[in-house]
């Protein structure tokens, strides 16, 4: 790099306060300028959009924590058009794209089949307030694969978690559930709920402003994959409506405990406390039957989303028909003395079971049927190995970072890096942004393969990592390759 050649963002005093601030070293400091230049000029649509939107659009979308040293990168990558599993962004710059929808893109973009049958509704049209003519047909496709005996829709995950709760209390007459830490859930009030580290007695504390001490009373937060979280549960089983559970989580793809999962299904169903799973990313990924068949572990509810909706939203609440009858009072019948008898809770949506949704989730569902499990067994495979290549080359390069997989989704295994303004930290937010900035389109260092990724893609995403590494170590934010 030719410092004379490097033209500097605008602001550069103040940018350059900040880095001296940091603690960043002359060379960090030049190349950290020089980066922030490039990446801004390669994107300069995207970022002209997000700051002319910025006084009418109130949205945080994808970015994470607000961080001043990375203010001038700060702005989602605008897109522009997508297929299969490229992206192009609004200044024409293609990208292999692993953030894919946020794990909704299990086919790619734009799969035919899906585009098809999205096609066939539109012809036909958008009827709201009549029933879709396909709802009982998703209905019996999604009992089909997930063993659940009913089945309801509604728009989003965080509508089908919230439901799942709500009839959870319902049927038991209990008002505390349990989540655990790491784990997310949704955005309403009575998910959004922390750990309180200052006491020693499980008691939660809300996640945001906004959220009220009334939904924090009613909530445990125990350690996921922890023995003890167990005989918390135990203890508190007489209050306990639910317990739920996301099988394996985003932020620590690691750590998939099977053993505690199947103790935990064995304690609620002794305590009649109903397990609900939420397999908004693990539902039809790991295995057509989500993580329930992969972990042989039967939930009481599990709720749905993403990959079912094939792009559309929609959200799935499944589960035993001593739950779920508490949606609509019950099986009956025409022409006998039959009749709903199971007091219901309140559930509606003007939008819930839209046409296009269903249309979108019996193409998904009836393409899955026909591939069969050597779809997930094939994808799966493909990850580990991806995976496995991606370590072998941290290992061999001794960088302090280790990935894991669940199927095809992949994340960091690494101890979690210290927040802040670390060199650790800055470290791990330059990667994300130098793979942007090859033509990777990723959120933080994870993401999701599909099943349209190529070896070519894949080889594409593991050169972006290495000469990633290789620019961060010319800007002084990564050690040198040890001698060998």
């Amino acid at each position: 790099m030719n410092a004379q050649q490097v033209k500097l963002p605008q602001h550069s005093d103040n940018l350059s306060n900040l880095l001296a601030k940091a603690g960043l070293n002359n060379q960090q400091q030049q190349y950290l300028k020089y980066f922030i230049n490039r990446y801004s000029t390669r994107t300069k649509t995207s970022k002209q959009i997000s700051q002319t939107s910025r006084a009418f659009l109130a949205d945080d979308k994808n970015l994470g924590e607000f961080n001043l040293l990375f203010k001038e990168m700060y702005y989602p990558i605008v897109a522009s058009r997508s297929l299969g599993s490229k992206i192009w962004d609004v200044d024409g710059n293609e990208y292999v794209d692993v953030m894919m929808g946020l794990g909704i893109n299990f086919f790619g973009h734009n799969p035919s089949f899906i585009k098809e049958a999205l096609i066939t509704q539109m012809d036909k049209g958008i009827q709201i307030g009549p029933q879709s003519e396909l709802v009982g047909e998703v209905a019996e496709l999604v009992s089909q694969f997930t063993g659940m005996e009913r089945v309801c829709f509604s728009n989003t995950g965080t509508e089908a978690v919230m439901s799942a709760v709500r009839i959870a209390r319902a049927v038991t007459g209990r008002n505390k559930i349990v989540i655990f830490s790491g784990s997310y859930h949704g955005h309403f009030d009575g998910t959004l709920i922390k750990a309180n580290k200052t006491e020693n007695n499980h008691s939660a504390l809300p996640l945001a402003p906004g959220v009220i001490p009334n939904f924090v009373n009613d909530v445990l937060v125990l350690d996921y994959g922890n023995p003890e979280s167990l005989e918390i549960i135990k203890t508190h089983q007489q209050e306990l409506a639910a317990v739920l559970v996301v099988p394996v989580q985003t932020s620590r793809p690691a750590l998939q405990p099977k053993e505690f999962l199947c103790q935990l299904r064995e304690l609620t169903q002794a305590t009649e406390i109903a397990l609900i799973f939420d397999e908004m990313v693990t539902g039809f990924r790991i295995h057509p039957g989500g993580a329930q068949a992969h972990f042989g572990v039967q939930a009481d509810i599990a709720t749905y989303g993403k990959i079912v909706g094939g792009g559309m939203p929609i959200g799935v609440i499944a589960g035993k028909s001593k739950y779920m009858d508490a949606i609509d009072g019950g099986m009956w019948n025409y022409g006998d003395d039959s009749y709903p008898q199971i007091q219901k809770t309140f559930f509606a949506g003007t939008f819930c079971k839209h046409p296009l949704a269903m249309r979108a989730a019996k193409a998904v569902l009836q393409y899955l049927q026909s591939e069969g499990s050597s779809l997930h067994q094939k994808l799966n495979e493909r990850t580990t190995l991806f995976v496995t290549a991606l370590n072998n080359y941290f290992a061999a390069e001794g960088l302090p970072l280790r990935m894991a997989n669940f199927g095809s989704l992949f994340g960091s295994a690494s101890v979690e890096l210290a927040e802040g303004n670390s060199a650790a930290s800055i470290a791990m937010s330059l990667l994300k942004y130098h793979l942007l900035d090859q033509g990777v389109h990723l959120l933080g260092v994870s993401g999701y393969l599909s099943t349209v990724h190529t070896d070519e893609d894949i080889n594409y995403i593991i050169q972006a990592v290495k000469d990633s590494v290789e620019q961060l170590r010319s800007g002084g934010f990564l050690p040198p390759r040890a001698a060998v």
